[in-house]
């Protein structure tokens, strides 16, 4: 039997990166899947693939900065599956800018996406992951324990998201519930290849880390039995040379 035979995993973000490498590894492993993000297109393309191993893939269209929607979305996992067993918070976005001129509405963009949405999110569903002992994942950055020039506003909500996670692990891990934080470094994604061309300089994916090593990092946490936690993972790229 799959590690995660029939248990519901929520994972936000889903539609690249990160969170589209998790979400199918995740279904490899049995999981039924509950993929979040704006664009249905690339969700549905992504449950095409996850479906030849999941057992049930969804997909919800939703604004993770928009409250109703969190809501609504509460209201249809009760209805589609009445558990959740796994919260996997990949959904994150970036605007680069030195703290001097940075306009202040980027900062809350990033807020209300990075920090807002995982907070209230993670709010709505924890009844029904207390009631499953179920997992929490938070994937932050190496921006989040770091702070460099031009970043501040970024890892300003990435260190909010670190203790948003730190706490919450105090607060449930008495009921059975298990907090992961992964801080990975520079990852091969779409956001990654964005930011090389603002700034000018070439996007090598290659030299970079891989979606599917950070999701198999977090997936072999949650896979632990439990008599262990993982509550840190820190990932970077590996050059030999």
């Amino acid at each position: 039997m799959t590690v995660f035979h029939n248990q519901v995993a929520v994972v936000t973000g889903a539609s690249s990166g990160i969170g589209r490498a998790i979400a199918i590894g995740l279904a490899t492993q049995g999981a039924k899947l509950c993929l979040l993000g704006r664009k249905l297109d690339q969700l549905l393309a992504i449950a095409k693939i996850a479906e030849e191993t999941s057992p049930q893939v969804l997909c919800y269209q939703l604004d993770l900065t928009l409250d109703q929607d969190i809501q609504q979305i509460k209201a249809r996992l009760e209805g589609d599956y009445g558990q959740v067993d796994l919260l996997i918070h990949s959904a994150g976005v970036i605007t680069l800018g030195e703290v001097k001129t940075a306009p202040v509405e980027d900062f809350d963009w990033q807020y209300r996406t990075n920090v807002r949405a995982p907070y209230l999110l993670t709010q709505a569903l924890l009844p029904e992951l207390i009631s499953s002992q179920g997992q929490i994942v938070f994937i932050n950055s190496s921006a989040g324990l770091t702070a460099k020039a031009g970043v501040g506003q970024y890892a300003a909500t990435k260190h909010a998201l670190k203790a948003i996670a730190d706490s919450l692990r105090s607060e449930v891990n008495t009921l059975g519930v298990r907090v992961l934080s992964v801080f990975p470094g520079n990852t091969a994604s779409p956001m990654q290849a964005a930011l090389c061309e603002i700034a000018r300089k070439a996007y090598n994916p290659e030299r970079l880390i891989q979606p599917e090593d950070v999701a198999a990092v977090a997936i072999n946490a949650l896979s632990l039995p439990r008599t262990a936690e993982v509550t840190d993972v820190h990932v970077r790229p590996f050059l030999k040379s």
